[in-house]
């Protein structure tokens, strides 16, 4: 008896051994994601039903249109170019890599990079890869990506609606080693004519926000309460609502991230 607890408590003591598990980075603070005016990303997609297209690639420019948008307004990079790539390099958001770790842009790791990472095979196995905890994340660091490299410098002399000199400057830049990316890039911007969202202008767009944000306050008035569960977080339900961060912690007079199951908040109805 006492032989087989030994061989029991030994085995138990290699089962947790087990579990644990290697450092993969930092769990670096990244900004809640706030929600975007409309940049008529429906009524886009409407314009092209009848060419029966990917749906899912519908589905990501309904998505992401807008953050393509901002970025290009903060960082003169076209929006048409962040959004194939996007599609192009997550696989519509479905791929396995941009599953694990949010990163859409198949951004890897790099020199200096000490937060998360996911390990995947690429042009060598067992490559590293960024890790984000929001998908917008990974487009600010997209931006950034290139706006602080030297070798994509060049390509800011082209101005935000040239995407044809775009794809193939990112080509030549070193974004990717697939001869054909830059062709690529530029098949699924005109297929789905994306160079439109080049031409939404900066006063456009903010005045777009604006339009926005005058709904948000005629939603103000209507709330109901809702019953937090498990899993429920302020962006997620920011998303389920249709509302902002912002706005749910300021109807509800809260200013902290915390949440417990069975709490009552108000949201709009």
């Amino acid at each position: 008896t006492l032989f087989i607890c030994a061989l029991v408590f030994l085995s138990s003591c290699g089962s947790k051994k087990n579990v644990v598990q290697k450092s993969t980075g930092t769990v670096l603070l990244e900004a809640t994601p706030v929600k975007l005016p409309s940049v008529k990303q429906v009524e886009h997609i409407k314009k092209l039903d009848s060419k029966k297209l990917n749906q899912y690639t519908l589905k990501y420019i309904r998505t992401y249109a807008p953050i393509a948008v901002y970025e290009m307004h903060q960082h003169n990079i076209p929006a048409s170019i962040t959004l194939a790539q996007g599609i192009l390099e997550s696989g519509n958001g479905r791929s396995t890599l941009a599953k694990k770790s949010n990163n859409h842009f198949g951004i890897k790791c790099h020199r200096g990079w000490t937060g998360e990472r996911v390990y995947h095979d690429d042009d060598e196995k067992g490559e590293c890869f960024r890790k984000y905890q929001y998908v917008e994340t990974s487009y600010k660091d997209h931006s950034e990506f290139l706006t602080k490299r030297k070798r994509y410098a060049f390509l800011f002399n082209y101005g935000p609606k040239a995407y044809k000199k775009w794809a193939k400057g990112l080509k030549k830049a070193g974004y990717a080693t697939d001869k054909k990316y830059p062709y690529k890039l530029i098949k699924i911007i005109k297929e789905y004519q994306l160079y439109d969202f080049d031409n939404v202008s900066k006063k456009d767009f903010k005045q777009l926000e604006k339009s926005s944000s005058k709904k948000t306050k005629r939603t103000r008035l209507k709330t109901t309460l809702y019953i937090i569960k498990k899993g429920d977080t302020w962006y997620s339900l920011s998303k389920r609502f249709e509302t902002t961060v912002v706005y749910l912690k300021k109807i509800n007079n809260i200013d902290t991230n915390e949440l417990s199951i069975g709490q009552k908040i108000k949201v709009p109805k």
